[in-house]
């Protein structure tokens, strides 16, 4: 009899209040600079908490590096979705240990109130500069761009980045 409690007492505890929890848990993000292509960019991963209506928008307004206008990201939530992964394109401007922040709306379809709204903020550990100011590699081989050998060196160079 006592098990019985037991289990019919673990069972009910995992029934919480869903209200209470939000729509998304943040697992991952941050700024990727991809030497290869010379580019960087951020963006973010985030796991659903309950359920998100079918359809709802999840909008993401990334700070611009450069300035000016955030940088928008939409997808719509699907249920058998395991988790969103929304990014940048390619940004420029980036400075290190500098804050970006990243705001994050649930817009249900047909509703003028946001379901919820989170905000997160990212740093990146380097400076857009660190990065080769053209891309190194180019096709899908990852082969040498050609527009970087240098006849007299009889090598290839590789450029930085304007200083910022």
């Amino acid at each position: 009899m006592a098990f019985m409690i037991l289990a019919v007492g673990l069972l009910l505890s995992g029934c919480g209040d869903e209200a209470d929890k939000p729509y998304l848990e943040f697992t991952g993000g941050g700024f990727i600079f991809n030497y290869r292509i010379g580019e960087a960019f951020y963006g973010f991963v985030a796991k659903p908490r309950r359920d998100i209506p079918e359809g709802t928008e999840i909008i993401a307004e990334f700070e611009n590096p450069k300035g000016g206008a955030p940088i928008t990201v939409t997808t719509k939530a699907k249920p058998s979705q395991l988790q969103y992964m929304l990014r940048t394109p390619g940004v420029e401007g980036v400075i290190k240990d500098r804050p970006y922040k990243v705001v994050i709306t649930l817009k249900a379809p047909g509703e003028v109130q946001p379901l919820a709204v989170y905000e997160k903020e990212y740093v990146s550990s380097l400076n857009q500069s660190d990065l080769p100011g053209v891309a190194l590699t180019v096709g899908p081989g990852y082969h040498p761009n050609p527009a970087l050998y240098d006849d007299k060196e009889k090598a290839f160079v590789f450029p930085k980045a304007e200083k910022q």
